[in-house]
């Protein structure tokens, strides 16, 4: 036994024993990190993937490199995700005409095919956030009122309460959601675009995000009691409006006035 304790102290055998240890620790590492990726390239189909990567060459690597690893004029998009893909792509933001403050959203360069393939493409270099499955994105029963709480908590400071989208700094600017489908609403809260951070399932939760996205839909189709909304902006914004609206009347009826009385 004390033969035994004295080898162990030995300065030889004890750094042995600790390169071992390391070599064990980093092979683990290594197929812990390799497993996923190699997950994500046999679960699509890899004919999406042949034909996601020449459109994306085509129409992303002047920006995004050509391994997507991204270049001085666009980021990387390793680990970016097939759900971040389709947002950008499906609502015009990407591929962008020109360098700007913001990406504004236009009408789609592609087809949703083709833009299934470069997000399973994009996808199969690293694991990342995935487009939202149709139990993701069904809101039927969700709770609406907790909806509207996490929408004023974590979203009314930049779309506005009513959700008709704000100005924010240097150019930047929160959209109006007045148009945004589910989908394109869940991915913006998994995926974080641009200037809105991201809210994962560990800061809102599957359920939380069908209760968010039923209120947009409902503030999409609530009506404007008083005829015009006026964008929603709040009593200022409509007294405003009303007080714009009575001046002008009143130099409209002075003008008159002061014709008539010649």
């Amino acid at each position: 036994m004390k033969g035994l304790v004295a080898r162990r102290r030995n300065p030889i055998v004890a750094s042995i024993l600790l390169l071992v240890a390391l070599l064990g620790v980093g092979g683990v590492y290594a197929v812990a990190t390799t497993a996923a990726p190699a997950e994500a390239v046999a679960t699509s189909d890899q004919t999406a993937i042949d034909e996601g990567k020449r459109l994306y060459l085509e129409g992303c690597s002047s920006c995004h490199g050509l391994d997507a690893q991204g270049t001085s004029n666009g980021p990387t998009l390793i680990g970016v995700g097939a759900a971040a893909v389709h947002f950008q792509v499906a609502t015009g933001r990407m591929p962008m005409a020109a360098p700007g403050a913001q990406a504004p959203s236009k009408p789609a360069d592609y087809t949703e095919t083709e833009i299934a393939a470069m997000a399973s493409y994009i996808a199969s270099l690293a694991p990342g956030p995935a487009i939202p499955s149709a139990e993701d994105l069904s809101y039927e029963g969700a709770d609406q009122a907790m909806g509207g709480e996490l929408f004023r908590i974590n979203c009314a400071q930049c779309h506005q309460a009513a959700g008709q989208g704000g100005a924010l700094t240097q150019g930047k600017y929160a959209p109006s959601l007045m148009d945004a489908e589910p989908q394109i609403i869940y991915e913006a809260m998994l995926t974080g675009p641009q200037n809105m951070p991201v809210f994962g399932d560990g800061t809102l939760t599957v359920e939380d995000k069908q209760a968010v996205i039923a209120y947009i839909m409902d503030l999409q189709e609530a009506p404007s009691p008083g005829g015009l909304s006026l964008g929603r902006l709040g009593p200022v914004a409509e007294g405003l409006f009303l007080w714009a609206g009575v001046m002008a009347a009143f130099v409209g009826l002075a003008v008159w006035i002061g014709i008539k009385a010649r």
